[in-house]
């Protein structure tokens, strides 16, 4: 069940992009695309004082027919680091104990600046190769190939979409560099993003993990109320009015 590993590297990616004026006249390489992205990004970073939001985690053992539920405040820094707060969880103890905890450990420890450059989507950790072009969620997307250059947990091999007018990560589908361990056949899992103002956050995330003794195990995480903190002309910080995937 150690498939945490990659939940956390999925959590590495950018989280959020700010917008770009205008699309692309051209279809631009893979290189461009990325460098655009990761200078949107660190764009993102500038404009705003972190971020306030809520997660709720399920996780399904098909095996034991067990369940586990957890929700979640999660709290952005500046600079990216996270801070998380368990409101309520129910079902299968073990799980929470062993996984969805660890997951939020070693999330808080792998968002902290110093970390999350190893992971980051920049061409010192991985190939690029454009694809092609597809609509997620009716906006166009550049699709690129993505091999990382170094077998580790924290990074994945698969695709990303590319938003083609904001840079900003709209979809991420794939399977860890590194299986987390021996005991872990497969891993698959998928990462959707969703515009709330001008930036991007997370809207949910599926994976499904092989393992050879506990088989199938299906793990959902559910994004909502997730909030920018603008910076006023003042210089205070308030909280944007806007909100993504609210209940």
């Amino acid at each position: 069940m150690k498939y945490r590993f990659l939940l956390t590297a999925l959590f590495l990616l950018p989280v959020s992009s700010v917008v770009a004026a205008g699309g692309p006249e051209a279809l631009p390489t893979a290189g461009e695309i990325v460098t655009r992205m990761a200078a949107h990004d660190l764009a993102r970073q500038a404009s705003i004082e972190g971020y306030a939001g809520m997660r709720r985690y399920v996780l399904e053992n098909q095996k034991f027919q067990k369940r586990a539920e957890m929700l979640v405040q999660v709290q952005g820094d500046p600079d990216g680091t996270k801070h998380f707060e368990v409101i309520s969880e129910d079902g299968w103890k073990a799980a929470h104990k062993h996984v969805l905890h660890k997951m939020l450990e070693s999330e808080t420890e792998t968002s902290r600046p110093e970390m999350r450059a190893g992971a980051r989507l920049i061409p010192a950790n991985y190939d690029f190769e454009l694809i092609g072009t597809e609509l997620v969620n009716g906006r166009a997307a550049y699709v690129l190939e993505v091999r990382p250059k170094r077998s580790e947990k924290y990074l994945f091999q698969g695709r990303i979409w590319v938003d083609a007018e904001d840079y900003a990560l709209a979809r991420a589908e794939g399977k860890p560099a590194k299986k987390p361990s021996f005991w872990t056949k497969n891993i698959h899992f998928v990462q959707i993003y969703q515009k709330c103002g001008p930036v991007w956050f997370p809207l949910s995330t599926q994976s499904v993990t092989e393992a050879h003794v506990f088989g199938t195990t299906d793990l959902s995480i559910e994004y909502f109320d997730y909030t920018p903190k603008m910076q006023s002309r003042t210089g205070n910080t308030v909280a944007s009015a806007e909100v993504i995937n609210k209940p």
